[in-house]
């Protein structure tokens, strides 16, 4: 499901970090030799790299990209060669600083990880930041949004496929309930969706859908305007079908009115490892043209084939 492409044969980090060093040297920034080598290499090749580097010339290998690199191209070549805990960590405190799209970002991070994924990113963010996630995401909600979102932050889900159908079935009839009450922010539904397993949760949208004849997102869609039923629709997304959820990112941030290229960037730098793959077939699906022509379109320069590489682009 991973859309990176790693050579069989990897040179030695310590070529690889010669190289990268070679680009950084001189009158001007070798960015197609910088694309070709963390282009395609995996996080823990990448991890290698970067460490090598500091060993090698006494400097972080992101500083050495901060003083050569500039904008959309540097954010997603730093992004994409953080470790994936430290990457969330970042995405998330980040996110805990702005309010306009902030609250999805830490949803999407809290359910689009294992738990172990995200436990390994709050424990990133503690070593990073000195403070807790959770303290930044009280801190930074208030009302409803926090009632979901800080239990997502602090979730930590069974990860396993075993699904209780009797509880599948009470708990479906009991987040109808709440839905028909317009109890969208009810602490039983809230702890539905921040505690269940994900095999759990699927399980019990089947009986949703089975018993009550919509899908649980029809029945959350009573006022579109509505941010808090918006938030708890990309959640349920997020748990059952990723895919979907990234595909819609993704469509909304390459549009006709302007890129949005803090969401683009997200999404290839953290999915690309993942699943790039379904969530490209997905864009193709739904706006019948390939992710990676749509990327063509509306971005350019290094940015662009960098992205490309990363989305595997067959003509990169």
């Amino acid at each position: 499901m991973s859309t990176l492409t790693v050579p069989q044969q990897v040179p030695p980090v310590s070529e690889d970090v010669e190289q990268l060093r070679k680009a950084f040297s001189g009158w001007g920034t070798n960015e197609g030799l910088i694309i070709s080598i963390l282009g395609h290499r995996n996080a823990a090749q990448r991890k290698l790299i970067r460490q090598a580097y500091a060993e090698a010339y006494g400097e972080d290998l992101l500083k050495a990209m901060d003083k050569e690199l500039s904008n959309d191209f540097e954010r997603v070549l730093l992004l994409w060669t953080l470790d994936p805990a430290e990457r969330d960590a970042a995405l998330a405190n980040e996110a805990t600083k702005r309010w306009t799209s902030s609250n999805q970002v830490l949803m999407e991070i809290a359910c689009t990880r294992s738990s172990n994924e995200l436990l390994l990113a709050r424990q990133a963010y503690h070593a990073r930041f000195k403070k807790s996630l959770e303290e930044d995401v009280a801190h930074h909600t208030s009302g409803d949004f926090r009632k979901l979102l800080f239990p997502l932050v602090s979730s930590y889900r069974y990860d396993g496929d075993e699904v209780n159908m009797t509880l599948a079935k009470s708990e479906a009839k009991m987040l109808h309930e709440k839905i028909s009450n317009k109890a969208y922010s009810d602490e039983e539904l809230i702890r539905i969706l921040a505690t269940r397993s994900k095999a759990q949760f699927n399980a019990t949208l089947n009986q949703y859908k089975n018993e009550f004849g919509n899908d649980i997102n029809k029945d959350l869609k009573a006022d579109p305007n509505d941010e808090f039923l918006a938030l708890l629709r990309a959640t349920v997304k997020c748990l059952t079908r990723p895919e979907k959820y990234f595909e819609k990112v993704l469509r909304l941030a390459i549009n006709k009115t302007g890129t949005n290229e803090g969401a683009l960037t997200r999404v290839v730098a953290t999915r690309a490892e993942i699943d790039m793959k379904l969530i490209k077939d997905e864009y193709q699906r739904r706006n019948s043209i390939p992710l990676d022509r749509a990327i063509v379109k509306d971005t350019h320069g290094e940015y662009e084939k960098l992205l490309l590489e990363l989305v595997g682009h067959e003509d990169a």
